[in-house]
């Protein structure tokens, strides 16, 4: 049963962290370097792009990781 419990709490840590990698995404696509980036190049800065993408599959891993243990137990 802790064995179960155990990988809820990885699967929620992972969510969690993929929820704030997207605000911090979000947060840096709106900042001045990405505008910078956004008038030459027309696409903010990679940082901010690999924080989104990051977050999103973080994100979908922490749902799958929950909602496969919540079937199991």
């Amino acid at each position: 049963k802790e064995y179960f419990s155990m990988n809820k709490v990885v699967s929620l840590a992972i969510l969690a962290g993929g929820i704030l990698l997207i605000i911090f995404g979000v947060s840096a696509t709106k900042s001045f370097s990405s505008d910078i980036s956004r008038f030459f190049t027309g696409a903010p800065t990679d940082k901010a792009i690999w924080m989104l993408v990051g977050g999103a599959v973080a994100t979908v891993i922490g749902l799958v990781g929950l909602l496969r243990w919540s079937k199991g137990s």
